[in-house]
């Protein structure tokens, strides 16, 4: 797998300072996807051990909250692949005091049970996480109003409660932030 970027200290995609990792690659190709120059597996940079390891110390400060995976697209199934072993070192070496956010084009559905892109790694992934934000952007349904996504369409999913629940549960946000309007 390649990455096209890492951000340190991103405050845009998820709650908190959160370290963010951009894979490479990408076969939706959204209409005005922000980061089109992810759509090519080959950009950027190799995905190493080494790129690992330097993401895992920069989760360590306190003031860093957790880590999100946006692309390109994280759940193509050669991305799919190294995120699974990846997010399982994040998990082992900081349990739940750090969060794990993935934004993915694909919905939940998709992403499981007999989802046609439901697989041995998804499941692994999806055991790691605490917020999937999914479905595609989509440019109509744009709303720059819309807390940690693009367009109206796409839900922010609590993944733990859903797993248990068995059926998408929706994160609930600080209220403080559901009483902002632009209005």
């Amino acid at each position: 797998m390649n990455y096209a970027e890492i951000k340190y200290s991103d405050i845009a995609n998820g709650t908190g300072v959160r370290t963010t990792l951009f894979v490479s690659g990408c076969r939706l190709r959204c209409e005005g996807c922000f980061n089109a120059v992810a759509w090519d597996f080959n950009a950027g940079h190799p995905f190493t051990r080494e790129v690992e390891d330097q993401i895992l110390d920069s989760l360590e400060p306190f003031y860093v909250d957790g880590l999100s995976v946006l692309g390109g697209e994280p759940t193509e199934p050669e991305n799919a692949a190294a995120l699974a072993p990846f997010l399982e070192r994040v998990r082992q070496r900081y349990g739940h005091a750090k969060t794990i956010w993935m934004y993915s084009g694909r919905t939940w559905e998709q992403l499981t049970g007999t989802g046609d892109h439901a697989s041995p790694d998804m499941d692994r992934i999806l055991a790691c996480l605490d917020i999937l934000v999914d479905g595609p952007w989509v440019a109509r349904l744009h709303d720059i109003t819309l807390r940690f996504r693009g367009s109206s369409n796409q839900r922010i999913i609590d993944v733990p409660a859903s797993l248990a629940a068995n059926e998408v549960t929706l994160w609930k946000d600080d209220p403080v932030f559901t009483t902002h309007t632009m209005e």
